[in-house]
């Protein structure tokens, strides 16, 4: 079990892993969650009232800047040269709250998955911070990778 977690070296300790024998190529990941809230907080959020501001305007902002920090956030990953990175908050009545998908690219020899999810989460923190005034309940949910292109194990899709 532990030769197949990349992390670990022979005697288990946690190591970054040497991609540099890796074939450069054009790597995409997609990851998506949401923020969970009731109706009367998503309602300040469509109207664009919320006391902090333009929630999903700046938790865009903030998702674009969550990956481009991944690697100083999370031990293991490389810094990438990022050639894209798109954050889309889109309100949903039905969950009631706010769905975020982040996209992100790079032409490199390891894959951005850790930065699409970092985008994802850190803009899902954002629009907790801006609205936690009025609901303290509010639910980040169901982070995750949604899509996976590029190297050696080619493409995941959920």
């Amino acid at each position: 079990m532990m030769a197949d977690l990349t992390h670990f070296d022979g005697e288990g300790r946690a190591h970054m892993v040497d991609v540099s024998d890796k074939d450069v190529t054009s790597r995409i990941a997609v990851a998506s969650g949401a923020v969970k809230m009731r109706s009367e907080t998503l309602a300040l959020v469509t109207a664009g009232t919320a006391k902090k501001g333009d929630v999903l305007g700046v938790a865009r902002l903030a998702g674009i800047m969550g990956a481009k920090k991944c690697s100083e956030l999370i031990p293991l990953c490389h810094p990438l040269p990022i050639t894209k990175v798109s954050v889309e908050l889109v309100p949903d009545q039905d969950l009631p709250g706010v769905r975020i998908e982040a996209t992100v690219k790079t032409t490199g020899q390891t894959g951005v998955e850790m930065e699409a999810l970092t985008a994802v989460s850190t803009a899902a923190l954002t629009v907790y911070d801006m609205l936690k005034a009025v609901e303290k309940t509010m639910e980040i949910q169901d982070i995750r990778v949604t899509l996976k292109d590029g190297g050696k194990s080619g493409r995941f899709e959920a």
